[in-house]
């Protein structure tokens, strides 16, 4: 159990302790994917979704979600949070989120940027359900992280 962070040598979950890690700059992006019909991906792009403007809606969601990590995933650190984007692009069958975080600080974003995709995923399901109830959210992964002792990390 020593590889794992979050347990301590008798297996109990606990809050790592990032206080003499140095101050790095750090990022990183996510990306994940929403498939959905036809109606329901001419409807979002139309501005036709009754709820309102989807993409708009669900980005802004996705800044909220990273700024709200540490709340929704227990052993998170809050984190001063320099910057959040979130990109809805469409692509064959639904849409796809892609997230970038970066902070100046002792632990990294990998968290933030996961948690901005996921939930602006959940915002496009919940403002689209009514057309299509059958949306499969898929593929939430780490792309990239910079920073840190660990340095750079880019998925295969």
């Amino acid at each position: 159990m020593a590889d794992l962070t979050h347990l301590d040598h008798d297996g109990a979950a606990h809050m790592v302790d990032v206080g003499d890690k140095a101050v790095t700059r750090r990022a990183a992006t996510a990306t994940g994917t929403i498939a959905m019909s036809p109606d329901a991906l001419a409807a979002i792009h139309a501005g036709a979704v009754k709820k309102g403007d989807v993409l708009s809606v669900a980005r802004i969601a996705g800044i909220m979600a990273a700024k709200r990590t540490s709340d929704l995933i227990p052993l998170c650190h809050p984190l001063a949070i320099t910057r959040v984007s979130v990109e809805l692009a469409p692509v064959d069958g639904g849409i796809t989120a892609t997230a970038t975080v970066a902070t100046d600080g002792k632990t990294g974003v990998e968290m933030e940027a996961l948690t901005a995709v996921s939930t602006a995923l959940l915002t496009i399901y919940d403002m689209a359900k009514a057309i299509d109830k059958a949306m499969v959210i898929k593929d939430i992964r780490l792309l990239e992280k910079h920073g840190g002792r660990s340095g750079t990390w880019v998925a295969a």
